[in-house]
């Protein structure tokens, strides 16, 4: 049996993504923030992105040195913290798949889209995301499809599952 066909718990599973992955899910949740500030100021500063992500201050501290030490960051102590062009490529790769993932979460109905984007984000593979946002795609151009797939939904009836 091939290795891609064996089963393993989510936590094998991270495992074996590990060393595919450059990131860990804190730094990617970090550096997707820096980038949404950056858009629109440029910048970032530690204590805005220890308020924006609820972490202490400490916290982002450690992170962007690690994320600095990574050349995605350009951060002097107590100042502010710039992305490098690296940092500007990953950042809105990051970005985008967040968003790709909050519009299909939305188009199937979830209720807690930002919890639920923020748990699938982090493992889900390249490809499925490409395919998730074919969909979002073919759904936006096909308004139709979502009215089905709703009233499919609501003859299903599932209740209290």
């Amino acid at each position: 049996m091939r290795e891609d066909q064996k089963y393993y718990t989510v936590r094998g599973y991270q495992l074996l993504r590990k060393n595919k992955k450059l990131l860990t899910s804190g730094m990617e949740d970090y550096l997707e923030m820096i980038y949404r500030n950056s858009i629109e100021a440029g910048y970032m500063r530690v204590n805005k992105l220890a308020e924006q992500l609820n972490v202490q201050p400490s916290s982002a501290t450690k992170m962007v040195q690690k994320l600095a030490g990574l050349g995605l960051i350009k951060y002097q102590k107590y100042g502010i913290i710039e992305l490098t062009e690296r940092g500007l490529d990953m950042g809105n790769f990051l970005l985008n798949r967040h968003k790709t993932l909050e519009k299909f979460l939305r188009f199937i109905g979830c209720i807690d889209v930002l919890s639920e984007t923020e748990l699938i984000e982090h493992s889900i593979n390249i490809d499925t995301l490409k395919n998730i946002d074919s969909l979002n795609r073919f759904i936006e151009k096909n308004p139709s499809i979502q009215k089905k797939f709703e009233k499919f939904k609501e003859e299903l009836n599932y209740g209290a599952i």
